[in-house]
């Protein structure tokens, strides 16, 4: 049996709703936001995922928090900044025939800037999702899990 630390990000950010305009006399402050979440799909195994990545597997010494925030940067393209931390996922998984335990540190993140475009090779497909549709396009039962989680602080920080 194998132990596996990973760390990853579940990116929020808020956008005018252009569907739906104030009302006549109504403020343009009054237009709602919509809130977008961040997924990918990667390139090996096709399922859609919060961006993550092993824990200090490129550079020695490196902390979760940091893993989190390259490993969304490299995967996304995506520059985000952590607001806040979600309770760590664990699940079981087999590659070349070894049982893995892999524990995966995920933080709700907010988005500051990037482009989508300029993901790396390890994901073939990154979108910036509503809220709403977010579980529906989700692969794993532990992401669903911790997005669950997630998404009443999310609402919550994007208010």
């Amino acid at each position: 049996m194998k132990f596996e630390f990973s760390a990853g990000g579940i990116v929020y950010k808020k956008i005018k709703d252009p569907a739906s305009p104030a009302k006549r006399g109504e403020q343009k402050s009054k237009i709602k936001d919509k809130i977008f979440v961040l997924i990918c799909q990667h390139s090996q195994h096709h399922g859609w995922v919060f961006p993550k990545g092993l824990i200090g597997d490129n550079i020695k010494g490196e902390n979760k928090e940091d893993t989190a925030i390259r490993e969304v940067k490299e995967e996304t393209g995506i520059e985000a900044k952590i607001v806040e931390v979600l309770e760590p996922v664990t699940y079981w998984y087999v590659f070349k025939g070894q049982r893995i335990k892999k524990t995966v540190f995920y933080y709700i993140m907010e988005f500051l800037k990037g482009d989508i475009k300029n993901h790396d090779w390890e994901m073939e497909n990154v979108e910036w999702l509503e809220k709403e549709k977010v579980m529906d396009r989700l692969t794993y039962s532990s992401d669903k899990k911790v997005f669950e989680k997630a998404l009443p602080v999310i609402e919550k920080l994007a208010s």
